[in-house]
């Protein structure tokens, strides 16, 4: 027998060269029959049992944020305006439209009445607990597509339970719209890895094409920061694309896909002003005219591709621009401004006195993300894994990057073992998790973005045989054995580690019981009911209102949609209750919305839970031009205002007040006054 050196992709190879036996071919054409065999029953046994663990883990997390929030509450013991209460701030007014629903004789006449089997506010949060396992399933999908083996969606799925606390809170704003999107929004990353797979036949690519279509609609349908999510997803598609890290076709379907299912939400919400003014729109149809434009981009040497990607990229961005601002400017459209305003002031674009963005901006959900967080996830190790995954990933990412932009057969050679751990589908997946990691630490209401997905992104990179092989080759350590070794190793130790720690924490918190308790509140609505006209119209706070239209069903001058302009300025003008405004002038304002009573809180007037600067009634001196209270600077511009507090003031029940506004209920929280209906 002679060898032969053979020359291949750059790689010297040696071959055996002979002639073999008619009797060893047959052996040997059996044992490839025979290890084909065993080896397509051991991937259906592999898939039959992750797909029965993932199934079952979704399950096991909806019963566990349902019985999380039973024990909580008592909620199957309270009242059903307790129920109902429970629902606070916005989370009151989303429900308010299913009850509205279910109670509609036409809805019930056309509808299966499900009222003889279970409670219609059951089968509300029971939909959204159902919908966790959905969330936990294509969380699990995720990390498996990416890995290659079941033990690493496991492992996403229990990191995902034991960091509750700063990857849900489903279990205590229920109604809310995020509940509702972000489990849609995982099927779709589930959907995207997959479709960014080689080698999928067209019939499979079709039909994940259809999965991203209906997942990316019903996520838009249910969330109104939407379009702000997806136009980061599209530069998370739009970077490594750029670099020649995805397949182009592909990532050109998935703008289309995002378009269109915004513009079909756009149609099914009465045309959405919010929606066509969206920057999304404007950024994915930039690029597709960009691309137009711009022949040969991914051609050519080092220097040449770097001036073509400079060139797109400023391309884009001003296309972007151009048409974001000729569709708001041709449509009229107002209704986001107020983020953007937002936005400019928290990252230091000048301070701001307007009243919507001062009110996000004290938010402190919407402030940076706090230090503690990281703490909370490095004791169940997500963090530090996370980290350790997202090393290595960068630094591949940039080689390959630098290989494609250069073109260079030597480059070629010295990269080449880097490119198999990043594969099109962990491209996109580690551009998404720093891009919604960066939007993750300045707010911290998008955590739930990040978290979720940083479960999936470190259990990949503890299970993935690249990211192994290519830590064990940086230290001269690699065999094929040792890799498969850590590789299972590791993360089984983890998730013992994760059990032994948390398992008696969850056990104790599943048992703790706690009661629903809010007398006040209770009281109020009570009230309303029994002594108000069906037809009567209140004003208050927005989070207050949503609970007196979910409870009462009497109707409201303002709620916290807080997506439509008009309705904003409603609100600003409506909480002249707790500024320094005459009761003239505040009778009038009330009156011109119809208002026939209008609910005062102690809570905000009297606030101290925001410092000074950021108490509602600060933010309406600051927007009137009128000095704060308390000790402290004011801007030189700010003038006393001629008149006391109204809030404060109408207590007194002096002679001005009484000829307007006369308290028809009163307890240690709420105070309601009836308007006089002058002539």
């Amino acid at each position: 027998m002679t060898t032969v050196r053979q020359r291949r992709g750059g790689k010297v190879t040696e071959a055996a060269e002979h002639q073999p036996s008619e009797e060893k071919n047959v052996k040997s054409d059996g044992k490839v029959l025979s290890d084909h065999t065993g080896g397509k029953l051991w991937n259906i046994l592999s898939l039959t049992l992750g797909g029965i663990v993932a199934i079952g883990l979704g399950l096991l997390t909806s019963v566990y944020v349902a019985t999380l929030h039973e024990n909580d509450l008592w909620f199957s013991n309270i009242k059903e305006v307790e129920r109902e209460i429970s629902f606070r701030t916005e989370c009151g007014l989303y429900y308010s439209y299913y009850k509205q629903m279910i109670q509609a004789a036409s809805i019930q006449q056309g509808i299966v009445n499900c009222k003889q089997y279970l409670e219609p506010v059951y089968f509300y949060i029971y939909t959204l607990f159902g919908l966790q396992a959905v969330y936990v399933i294509a969380l699990y999908v995720t990390s498996w597509l990416l890995s290659g083996t079941w033990l690493s969606g496991l492992l996403a799925a229990c990191w995902y339970i034991t960091n509750r606390i700063d990857t849900t809170r489903v279990e205590f704003t229920i109604p809310l719209r995020e509940n509702w999107a972000l489990p849609f929004f995982a099927v779709q990353i589930a959907a995207i890895t997959y479709l960014l797979r080689t080698h999928l036949q067209p019939a499979q690519e079709r039909l994940t094409l259809l999965a991203v279509f209906i997942a990316t609609f019903l996520f838009s349908l249910t969330w109104q920061f939407n379009q702000f999510m997806m136009l980061i997803q599209a530069l998370a598609l739009f970077i490594p694309d750029c670099f020649d890290m995805l397949p182009t076709a592909k990532v050109t379907w998935l703008y289309i896909i995002q378009i269109s299912g915004l513009l079909l939400v756009c149609v099914l919400q009465f045309f959405n002003s919010m929606i066509l003014g969206s920057l999304l729109i404007s950024f994915n149809a930039s690029i597709l005219i960009a691309r137009a434009i711009q022949k040969n981009l991914k051609k050519g040497n080092l220097l040449n591709r770097l001036g073509k990607l400079i060139l797109h990229v400023l391309l884009v961005s001003s296309l972007t621009l151009l048409v974001n601002k000729f569709i708001k400017k041709s449509l009229n459209l107002e209704s986001d401004e107020h983020i953007f305003k937002f936005l400019k002031a928290k990252f230091g674009f000048g301070a701001t006195r307007d009243f919507d963005a001062n009110l996000y901006l004290c938010e402190e959900a919407f402030g940076l993300l706090p230090l503690n967080t990281f703490s909370r996830l490095s004791d169940t190790l997500l963090f530090y894994v996370y980290i350790f995954s997202l090393f290595p990933m960068t630094v591949a990412a940039l080689i390959v990057a630098f290989r494609n932009l250069s073109g260079s057969n030597q480059v070629q050679e010295k990269a080449e073992e880097y490119t198999i751990i990043l594969k099109p589908d962990a491209a996109y997946n580690l551009i998404h998790t720093v891009l919604f990691g960066c939007l993750a630490l300045s707010t911290m209401r998008m955590k739930y973005l990040w978290t979720s997905h940083m479960c999936v992104f470190a259990s990949f990179g503890l299970c993935s045989t690249e990211v192994w092989r290519l830590i064990l080759k940086c230290v001269h350590l690699y065999t094929s054995q040792r890799t498969q070794v850590i590789k299972y190793s590791i993360p089984i130790i983890t998730l013992l580690y994760i059990s032994y720690k948390f398992w008696p924490g969850i056990m104790d918190e599943l048992s703790e019981l706690r009661e629903f308790y809010d007398p006040d509140t209770v009281e109020l609505m009570n009230w309303i009911k029994s002594n108000t006209p069906n037809t009567a119209v209140f004003a208050g706070s927005m989070q207050l209102l949503a609970g007196v239209k979910l409870c009462t069903g009497r109707t409201l001058t303002n709620h916290p949609h807080y997506e439509d302009k008009h309705l904003r300025e409603r609100t600003k003008q409506i909480y002249q209750i707790y500024a320094k405004r005459s009761p003239e002038d505040v009778y009038r304002i009330l009156r011109s919305f119809g208002t026939d009573y209008v609910i005062l809180e102690d809570s905000i007037c009297y606030e101290r839970r925001h410092s000074r600067g950021c108490r509602l009634r600060d933010l309406l001196d600051i927007a009137n031009g009128h000095i704060m209270d308390g000790l402290g600077e004011n801007e030189p511009d700010l003038k006393p205002s001629l008149y006391p507090r109204f809030c404060e003031e109408i207590k007194k029940n002096l002679p001005s007040y009484t000829l307007h506004f006369t308290r028809v209920f009163q307890n240690k929280t709420f105070h309601v006054y009836k308007l006089a209906k002058h002539k």
